[in-house]
């Protein structure tokens, strides 16, 4: 045991390999290996080289800025169109904003409480309903409550009792959305979108007002994805049909519609080329539970003496505009590293030829005589007695093997 381990280290720290060029004439090794090298070939010209861009620069995360302005006028230049601020639900100072810097909802359908002041009154079946007063417990609010009980069972019509609520009475009844949807006209209205993005790797800024796109061109061009793809100005009936959607039925409870500015540039050629892709697609899935899009914003007003408010339920259409942003140019070390990882991945067919010849095909041990060759460390003398003595045994080893 200890003789062999000490041929094992002795072998490890005085043995030397080289490798030994063997040709071999095998038709299904050749083809083997061959078509291991086209693999090779193709998937790193194909997916690293052109997939991946393996030789452009890419840029970091670009910088975008979106204005929007929505028309109620379908022609016309975008500075002369009537801005339609009563249809966009801006809730007043008291209330909070429903739009961002990358949003906006166009009302299409709403519900009005006119008149409410604070009192007592029968709340919403929906909060719970009653047959006496000991159903009603004081200060309890229910989930769906509008208001604070105060212990009383009135009723709320002539079929059905509610528990008496301090709150803004009368109560909003919610449960017929108008149909077909009150401003349904929404759809003939154009949304002027303007964008810039910014590349600072490569110190380029672009606007979707491109080379194209100039004054004449604005006064008579609405976007269509084959006609018109470079216009900024969309109608938004357009708007919803491309994202998969119908305007009437989206405009009765509201819904959620995506607009994406999609900017994939490649800067080896002239900036010019690189120009916006607007795609369109709906945000919500069609469900029966909490389907649309809705908020709730109030009106308050002093009449003779009394504080009083308008509530209103507003059904709209959220345009969340999403702009993505991707530019490459020509770079000679990504190019390198991915020929370098291409040239390393070719010994695969190496790696795979060798496992047939040597641990596969019958002539394996044939095969490994003719690759290995141990050579020891002789005196000169002997060396060349030796070495002429062992080649002339292979030779006549061969010949028995292929007579």
């Amino acid at each position: 045991m200890a003789r062999r381990v000490q041929d094992e280290l002795a072998a490890f720290f005085f043995e030397y390999d080289t490798p030994r060029m063997v040709l071999v004439r095998n038709k299904k090794v050749g083809v083997i290996f061959r078509l291991t090298q086209l693999v090779v070939l193709v998937y790193v010209v194909g997916e690293r080289g052109v997939a991946r861009s393996g030789q452009a620069r890419p840029s970091p995360a670009p910088r975008f800025c979106i204005e929007i302005c929505i028309c109620e006028q379908p022609q016309g230049p975008p500075d002369h169109r009537k801005d339609t601020h009563l249809y966009l639900p801006v809730p007043p100072s008291t209330g909070p904003s429903f739009q961002g810097d990358s949003s906006f909802v166009v009302m299409t359908n709403f519900i009005m409480t006119p008149g409410q002041v604070q009192g007592y009154c029968a709340e919403h079946p929906e909060g719970g309903t009653c047959k006496d007063d000991s159903s009603c417990r004081p200060g309890k609010a229910e989930r769906k409550a509008q208001g604070i009980r105060t212990g009383k069972c009135v009723a709320f019509n002539s079929t059905m009792h509610t528990c008496e609520i301090f709150s803004w009475c009368p109560v909003e009844v919610d449960d017929q959305v108008p149909r077909p949807a009150l401003l349904r006209e929404a759809e003939n209205f154009t949304l002027f979108i303007k964008n810039s993005i910014s590349f600072p790797r490569f110190k380029v800024n672009r606007r979707n007002l491109v080379e194209e796109v100039d004054a004449a061109y604005m006064k008579r061009c609405l976007h269509h994805k084959t006609t018109h793809p470079l216009c900024p100005v969309f109608k938004l009936g357009y708007v919803v049909q491309e994202s998969g959607q119908n305007f009437d039925s989206l405009a009765e409870k509201g819904g959620v519609v995506g607009i994406t500015i999609d900017w994939d540039c490649d800067l080896d050629w002239h900036v010019q080329h690189c120009k916006p892709v607007y795609e369109f697609h709906g945000l919500y899935e069609e469900k029966n539970l909490s389907p649309g899009f809705n908020f709730r914003f109030a009106k308050y007003f002093m009449e003779n003496g009394t504080n009083q408010r308008h509530l209103f339920k507003v059904f709209g259409i959220r345009f969340d505009i999403l702009v993505k942003g991707k530019a490459g140019k020509f770079d000679i070390i990504p190019t390198m590293t991915t020929i370098g990882s291409g040239i390393g991945i070719f010994g695969v067919a190496t790696v795979l030829c060798d496992l047939l010849l040597l641990h596969i095909l019958p002539k394996r041990h044939y095969y490994k005589q003719k690759k290995f060759k141990h050579a020891e460390d002789m005196r000169s003398g002997e060396g060349e007695r030796d070495l002429a003595a062992t080649s002339s045994i292979l030779d006549l080893q061969e010949n028995m093997k292929t007579s």
